[in-house]
């Protein structure tokens, strides 16, 4: 019994119905089946790795100071995706472009420039960001008031 208690604490119910986020929706219904995140969104646990956002740099994909990413390193990276690169001895998130004028790193936030890479400059792409972890509550119970 201890068991089963442990697995429903670490594992949350999955809503079977959508919480709709225009005109409120009642919220009744549970899948019998808890929620695994890991199950959600690591696809393949051995590349897998977890790394917190730092900056600004990518706001306009929705990816802020503090957020969790979520990075496979199995994917291989094409134009479009937000990878894990390492430019210059520095890790960065950005937008992967390859195209016929070479590759760059496009940031989303006009506040940064794109980073283009010219000879001689080394690019190492470390994974592809699957999935974004944003918290609303921080931990810190002092900045979480009650009104």
């Amino acid at each position: 019994m201890t068991e089963k208690m442990n697995e429903n604490f670490s594992s949350p119910p999955l809503m079977q119905s959508s919480a709709v986020c225009g005109f409120p929706s009642p919220a009744e219904q549970y899948v019998e089946m808890p929620l695994d995140l890991n199950d959600l969104l690591v696809k393949n646990p051995p590349a897998t790795f977890f790394v917190r956002a730092a900056g600004d740099s990518m706001t306009g994909a929705g990816i802020r100071e503090g957020d969790i990413l979520v990075v496979d390193r199995s994917i291989n990276a094409r134009s479009g995706h937000i990878v894990i690169a390492c430019v210059e001895n520095e890790f960065t998130v950005k937008y992967l472009q390859a195209d016929d004028t070479g590759v760059k790193l496009l940031p989303a936030n006009k506040k940064y420039p794109p980073i283009h890479f010219r000879e001689g400059m080394e690019l190492k792409i470390f994974g592809v960001v699957t999935s974004c972890i944003h918290q609303f509550l921080k931990k810190n119970p002092k900045a979480n008031h009650a009104v």
